[in-house]
């Protein structure tokens, strides 16, 4: 009765945690930022083909906001909208909006020659970031497919491993969020790599605001929940297994 009490917990908390990754996996708001280059050029590498028209009138007070995650890398721009967090909330967004791939998040494809002088220091950090993300999503999800199939038929097994996979899991997502604080706080310059190429043709020294994104916060809010889970299903596989010795 124990087990089946302290299983039924695990299980929420276990489904809870892991959508809260795929969540924050699928979405693409680790990292916000704002700033206010000033006119954009009509060479300016970073816009795409058409894209350019809609920004000559551009003036200096014009906010560009920026936010990333592992799939996409988009940006908007806002005349008179506030700078918080909250005007990167989906229905504030102005449009249009404009996109590209970032799957080597948290850096950029690189535009022109490779590797850019800007950011191919960091080709090791993007590596393992990607590397660590896609273990851990799965981590997740092979450790929560064992438990579904498990759990009915009451095995210790599987309640052991699954709870291992949801372990390694949100460990992974804890050393993620670990190496994105330390990428944000410490290690990346903030103004050139939000500005990319447009910092050598600003007008103007751009200050740039850099918030932690949704995507962030639900990973983190994931971890205990699944550490948790991991723990308690694990601890209720080895309990079984001695009562049935």
């Amino acid at each position: 009765m124990k087990a089946g009490i302290a299983g039924l917990a695990a299980g929420i908390l276990g489904g809870t945690g892991v959508l809260l990754f795929l969540v924050a996996f699928g979405t693409d708001y680790w990292l916000l930022a704002s700033e206010t280059c000033g006119m954009v050029p009509d060479g300016n590498s970073t816009l795409q083909p058409g894209e350019a028209a809609t920004l000559t009138e551009a003036r200096k007070e014009i906010l560009t906001f920026h936010h990333e995650g592992f799939f996409w890398r988009c940006w908007f721009f806002g005349e008179g909208q506030p700078e918080t967090i909250w005007t990167f909330w989906y229905t504030s967004q102005a449009h249009p909006k404009h996109c590209m791939h970032g799957y080597l998040f948290p850096m950029p494809v690189t535009l022109g020659p490779f590797p850019h002088p800007s950011y191919d220091t960091t080709a090791v950090y993007r590596g393992f970031w990607t590397a660590f993300i896609m273990l851990a999503v799965a981590g997740g999800l092979v450790g929560g497919l064992l438990l579904v199939c498990g759990v009915p038929f009451v095995s210790a097994k599987s309640y052991k491993v699954g709870g291992g996979f949801l372990l390694a899991s949100g460990g992974l997502f804890l050393l993620l969020i670990f190496l994105f604080v330390m990428w944000k706080e410490f290690v990346a310059d903030f103004q050139k790599y939000i500005l990319l190429e447009r910092s050598e043709k600003c007008l103007e020294e751009a200050p740039v605001h850099v918030y932690y994104g949704w995507s962030f916060m639900f990973a983190a809010a994931g971890v205990p929940l699944v550490l948790l889970s991991g723990l308690l299903f694990f601890l209720v596989g080895r309990d079984i297994m001695k009562s049935l010795e």
